[in-house]
């Protein structure tokens, strides 16, 4: 058996952070002498000692290591117990890293957005939009999700699209999982095609703003109509619409910053 002064030198701990263990339920004596109130340490108490010394060196809390110890049964289960501690350490690691490179690459993105909004060529227009004849397949859920939905509408209807997709957007705010939309191709004359909606859309006076850019970045663009919507204190219909004037291809995704999207907003008369 090690003295309580004794056992600090051996642990580079001192007597006071060895009772305040004591007293923390961290690391007990072997034994306490009943009448001098003594502690003593025997070996086997080295390496808890040397091991919590350590995790206080690292900057684990009290709390920290009571946790840790609380899953082992004896010391010799300390050192697996580590073991599996550094392991989780090392994956939270990777995971931090991880999102400091997607942080990397937002701030470097959100740089692009604010030069391109900055020199962007494109002005908000009120312009009249022509009655427009469409197939639509109206759907809930993400607004990425209309991609597949396209496509199944694109074979159903073919050789009578009549110029670019678009989405009509019933939603006055932004949903994120169960958006409500239709997605519509123009077409050349009137069709019969099963699952879908084919009709007229009325003739609409819009305020227009053509977004260059990828779809991630659309909001900016909204901001920038809801923004002029707001100064001119207009009222606006539902559903707007967004024109994908220039998209990726069936086969090809192209360069998302060449993406051109009109955002057509109808005024209420």
């Amino acid at each position: 058996m090690y003295s309580i002064g004794e056992f600090s030198r051996i642990t580079g701990l001192t007597v006071k952070a060895l009772r305040f263990y004591h007293e923390q339920g961290l690391l007990a004596p072997s034994c306490v002498d009943e009448q001098t109130g003594y502690r003593y340490y025997d070996a086997g108490k080295i390496e808890l000692a040397r091991a919590i010394g350590e995790l206080r060196r690292l900057e684990f809390s009290v709390q920290q290591i009571a946790d840790l110890l609380s899953r082992i049964d004896d010391e010799a289960d300390l050192l697996d117990e580590l073991q599996l501690h550094k392991a989780s350490i090392d994956a939270e690691a990777r995971r931090f890293r991880e999102i400091g490179r997607e942080l990397d690459r937002f701030i470097s993105h959100q740089r692009e957005v604010r030069s391109a909004m900055k020199n962007t060529t494109y002005e908000i227009e009120e312009k009249a939009i022509d009655p427009l004849l469409v197939a639509g397949i109206r759907m809930t859920g993400r607004y990425r999700d209309c991609g597949p939905v396209f496509g199944k509408l694109g074979r159903k209807v073919g050789r009578w699209i009549a110029g670019p997709p678009l989405i009509l957007c019933y939603n006055t705010e932004f949903r994120e999982d169960d958006a409500d939309f239709e997605v519509c191709l123009p077409l050349r004359k009137q069709l019969s095609v099963d699952g879908a909606s084919v009709r007229e859309l009325p003739a609409v006076r819009c305020l227009t703003l053509v977004h260059r850019g990828p779809y991630e970045d659309l909001g900016n663009s909204y901001a920038k109509m809801l923004a002029e919507i707001g100064n001119r204190g207009a009222a606006v219909e539902t559903p707007s619409r967004e024109v994908y004037l220039k998209g990726p291809g069936m086969i090809f995704r192209g360069n998302p910053k060449k993406y051109l999207t009109e955002l057509q907003f109808p005024l209420r008369t």
